[in-house]
């Protein structure tokens, strides 16, 4: 019973603070397992005035979305995404659910800041507050992407062809041998972390820019693209 949800699982229903309310929150977070891990961490994270948009694994059992699906139906700035991945790990997939989601995120009637991304197993270590607090002191206006140019180790990930295979049902990324073409636009690759805080302007730039849909284009069979993709956008000049 959805009247029952918020009450039962303690979620927070108001904003704590005018700071709070002021300020909204994007989140994405994609899962495929562990439905009671799914609850804590979105019920730890939730606030009234944020957006939350969730990406279930197209592979997931039928029951476990059907689950996910009621709780979120629940919530009115809570919802699944509207196009779903068969999500490998280390795959082009993983990069894709997150744009996915990034696309409805923007075409939300919630006027976000900023957009963070997770994974159903993450957990926060700072209140909602305290986060905003910290992304205004620190980060005002720009994104949490870090990363170096792509060291010498990693380069395999990007000079060759990456393919996604299934064996005995379970999906894997495996090299071709087959080089790849240079990245477009002359751009330098970066590597750093697939997770990040990225501006509602940086997203509309990622979705809409020549450069980052080329780079998408180029990323789509190199290993765990996630990896490069926001860091390497985010260095661009401007």
């Amino acid at each position: 019973s959805c009247s029952a949800v918020p009450e039962t699982l303690h979620f927070i229903t108001k904003p704590l603070s005018e700071e709070e309310g002021n300020f909204s929150l994007a989140y994405i977070i994609t899962i495929h397992k562990e439905l009671e891990m799914f609850v804590r961490l979105l019920r730890a994270i939730y606030m009234p005035q944020n957006i939350y948009c969730i990406h279930i694994d197209e592979k997931s059992p039928r029951d476990y979305k059907t689950a996910v699906e009621n709780i979120v139906n629940c919530f009115e700035n809570v919802f699944i995404s509207s196009k779903r991945e068969h999500v490998v790990y280390a795959g082009f997939s993983r990069l894709q659910a997150d744009i996915n989601c990034m696309r409805d995120l923007v075409n939300s009637k919630v006027q976000w800041n900023y957009v963070i991304n997770l994974c159903g197993q993450d957990y926060p270590l700072k209140t909602n507050k305290e986060i905003i607090q910290y992304l205004k002191s620190k980060w005002n206006g720009k994104n949490i992407t870090p990363g170096i140019v792509q060291p010498l180790h990693v380069k395999h990930r990007t000079e060759v062809s990456y393919r996604e295979y299934v064996h005995s049902g379970v999906p894997y990324v495996y090299p071709a041998k087959v080089r790849k073409a240079q990245p477009p636009h002359n751009l330098t690759i970066y590597f750093g972390s697939a997770y990040y805080v990225l501006t509602k302007d940086f997203v509309q730039f990622a979705l809409s820019d020549a450069r980052a849909k080329a780079l998408l284009e180029w990323s789509r069979d190199t290993y765990s693209p996630d990896e490069h993709y926001w860091v390497t956008l985010n260095r661009l000049p401007g």
